[in-house]
């Protein structure tokens, strides 16, 4: 029973101190008004953002920039790579017609060579040609009868034992045998 008056007291004390706390201070308003705050404080965009957004957000910021830097400095490879590209296009170009005319004049020369040849066994006896057809390769002799004048080709052939002038004769006859007649 002491021990409840005790309790009891105890409890009386406290109400009695902390009613007196809880008048003495004045009621908090419930709900903010422009009369407690006249002048609004500038609202920053980060003002309403955690802390961990924000370094996340530079963070990203930081990683696009990286990349845009990237992308440029790619962008710069590539062009001067096409650059390079282009240059070497015109100089295989440049090569390749140079090509075709070096071969041009091979040719021409080749052709003039055969052309001067073909003049020096019509100019020669017919006997001293036959010599030289004879020792001939067969594509390389009926080649060059097919350019001599036919006279000068008839007088080899008949300078030529019979088996080499008809083998020189059948290559001649079948030259152009496979060519299309359309």
């Amino acid at each position: 029973m002491t021990l409840a008056a005790l309790f009891t007291v105890a409890a009386g004390l406290r109400l009695a101190t902390g009613l007196s706390v809880a008048l003495a201070q004045e009621p908090a308003p419930a709900t903010p008004s422009a009369a407690v705050d006249p002048a609004p404080q500038p609202v920053s965009a980060t003002a309403d953002l955690p802390a961990d957004m924000l370094i996340d957000l530079r963070r990203r910021e930081v990683n696009l920039a990286a990349r845009e830097s990237a992308l440029r400095e790619q962008e710069a490879l590539i062009a001067a790579a096409q650059q390079r590209l282009e240059a070497q296009l015109q100089a295989l170009q440049t090569a390749e017609q140079d090509l075709a005319a070096t071969m041009a004049l091979a040719d021409t020369a080749a052709e003039d060579d055969l052309g001067r040849l073909v003049s020096v066994f019509e100019a020669m006896k017919p006997e001293e040609s036959a010599a030289v057809f004879a020792e001939m390769a067969p594509e390389f002799a009926a080649g060059f009868l097919g350019r001599l004048a036919p006279e000068s080709a008839a007088a080899i052939l008949a300078g030529l034992e019979p088996r080499q002038a008809y083998g020189l004769s059948a290559i001649l006859a079948g030259r152009n045998a496979l060519i299309p007649r359309d």
